[in-house]
């Protein structure tokens, strides 16, 4: 039986669940909503890179991730913290949205998929 780990998981979900050789990240917010979009992308990214480490594993080993924005004006703005952040040649699969988030504050949020 393959086993699953889950990190810091409460009763509603874990942030990230570790199966099978990948490592799977709930959605990603910042905790500071008062920035802009390139701010709180930051904010996300080093969220991502702390669990992604937690889990013995990088950006570089990203698969996958599904960015939603609040308004698809600020696709620009992220695409240029998201191009810096990313591993040259290292690139995942990718789709970006707009959707209503659960705070009208937050701008973006990541949810992502990677290889251990």
């Amino acid at each position: 039986m393959n086993e699953i780990k889950r990190l810091d998981q409460n009763a509603r979900r874990s942030r990230a669940l570790i199966h099978n050789g990948l490592v799977y990240l709930s959605g990603q917010v910042p905790d500071d909503r008062t920035g802009g979009v390139e701010e709180q992308a930051r904010q996300v990214l080093k969220k991502i890179d702390d669990l992604l480490a937690e889990a013995g594993t990088s950006r570089a080993r990203l698969l996958s991730a599904q960015i939603w924005l609040k308004t698809m004006d600020d696709f620009a703005a992220f695409n240029g913290v998201w191009d810096a952040w990313v591993t040259p040649g290292e690139t995942p699969t990718r789709c970006c949205g707009k959707v209503e988030l659960n705070d009208p504050k937050c701008l973006v949020e990541i949810v992502a998929i990677a290889a251990l």
